[in-house]
């Protein structure tokens, strides 16, 4: 029986590791320069802590989780998301008692069941960016800016930034009771979908996928007419330090987060794909959501951003491209050369950091210079019997003694 990998997940092979590696590097460089420090949380959860923060309603808890049952009757969830998991963890280790706020990073797998696609996997990669302890509008516009900035260091100019405000406990529950209104009047005009969510959390009907559904509600009441004066404020403060920042950005008041812990400030950076899996990023404030697990009430601000998505927003840029490895030296032996020199010079070159590599395959002489120029190698020893060749590109070959080959290479 041939096994083959579970369908929505993929490999991440050694030829696309450079570029993996290029991506990754970039997000961890640009997090520190922003004072971001890693987090790393376990792959599974406890399944109440993402039942009880993304919301009985959310497509996460209704279709996509993937829970289980382990040996100890424990219900454990692969996590679908990295805020909640960085939360716990806050509210869990007392970092609430450390210096405000605590800004913080991962990059880690994420899993949501669901028909994979380009640019949906079951299982994803995601970096995830917070910052717990603030309530200040500039920590919000500076998290934004840092996307923004890490999109343009990987050469992806083809995106919009969608922002909007979905105010606060003062002023939703207002909104929320026209939209509901609003909502039954026009019930017989929804589709299967916009129904379901308006009997469970009203506020998602905008995240629909009919176009003709998202069309009509275009005439639905918006929640930008119902901000209370402080979400007013808050936005508006966001907007001005994203303009100061040089950040363009267009106000969607349908703008919508899929999870029920975001307040005031929601946004997403929609890619040039024009499909619904177009988004290569997003995020909000949670000002309530370290309060629900149990934690002090504390404001807080991230988001998440998958990272195939913005491979595949690179490719279509033509900027996914990385150089792959190379060896420094890589030794080749002619027919009688000693080949028990060649583990112990290979040793002594790696210890000194040069990255030195050899025939493990059999080839003949001629297969082992073909693999050599295929490693990149920048030098090439052939070793025979009495003594060896030194091959660099563009310098005539030059033979040495045996006891020298060690220090002609690492000088």
């Amino acid at each position: 029986m041939k096994i083959q990998r579970p369908r929505g997940t993929h490999d991440i092979l050694p030829t696309d590791q450079p570029l993996w590696q290029r991506v990754t590097g970039e997000m961890e460089g640009l997090c520190a320069l922003y004072g971001y420090r890693r987090i790393q949380t376990p792959v599974f959860e406890d399944t109440e802590l993402f039942a009880r923060t993304s919301g009985a309603g959310s497509d996460i808890v209704q279709k996509e989780m993937y829970t289980f049952m382990d040996r100890s009757d424990r219900s454990l969830t692969l996590r679908p998301e990295g805020t909640a998991p960085i939360c716990r963890a806050y509210v869990e280790y007392g970092l609430h008692k450390e210096p405000q706020p605590q800004k913080l990073f991962t990059i880690a797998s994420m899993y949501r069941y669901g028909r994979p696609g380009r640019g949906r996997h079951s299982e994803h990669w995601q970096l995830s960016v917070e910052a717990i302890g603030s309530s200040d509008p500039a920590i919000d516009a500076e998290i934004i800016q840092l996307y923004d900035t890490l999109l343009h260091r990987l050469g992806v100019t083809e995106y919009r930034l969608e922002l909007n405000s979905i105010g606060c406990r003062e002023c939703r529950p207002a909104y929320l009771e026209q939209l509901r209104g609003w909502l039954a009047e026009h019930e017989p005009e929804l589709d299967v979908e916009a129904r379901e969510k308006a009997a469970t959390s009203p506020l998602r009907v905008f995240d629909v996928k009919s176009p003709e559904t998202r069309k009509l509600l275009e005439s639905a009441p918006k929640i930008g007419e119902s901000l209370c004066d402080a979400c007013v404020a808050h936005f508006a403060a966001v907007r001005g330090d994203l303009e100061a920042t040089g950040v363009r950005y267009d106000l969607v008041p349908t703008l919508v987060r899929g999870l029920d812990y975001y307040s005031r400030t929601t946004w997403e950076f929609v890619g040039a794909t024009g499909n619904e899996n177009s988004t290569i990023s997003g995020g909000g404030r949670y000002d309530y959501l370290v309060e629900e697990i149990g934690g002090p009430p504390t404001p807080g601000v991230g988001f998440g951003a998958g990272i195939e998505r913005l491979l595949l927003a690179m490719e279509e840029e033509g900027a996914a491209s990385a150089e792959q490895p190379a060896v420094d030296v890589f030794v080749v032996l002619h027919p009688g050369a000693p080949r028990e020199l060649v583990a112990p010079l290979l040793k002594e070159l790696r210890d000194r950091g040069v990255a030195a590599d050899t025939d493990y395959a059999g080839r003949s002489l001629k297969g082992q210079l073909t693999q050599a120029g295929r490693s990149g190698a920048t030098k090439t020893v052939a070793l025979r019997p009495v003594d060896a060749v030194l091959r660099q590109p563009g310098v005539e070959d030059e033979l040495i003694a045996h006891d020298e080959i060690l220090g002609r290479l690492s000088s």
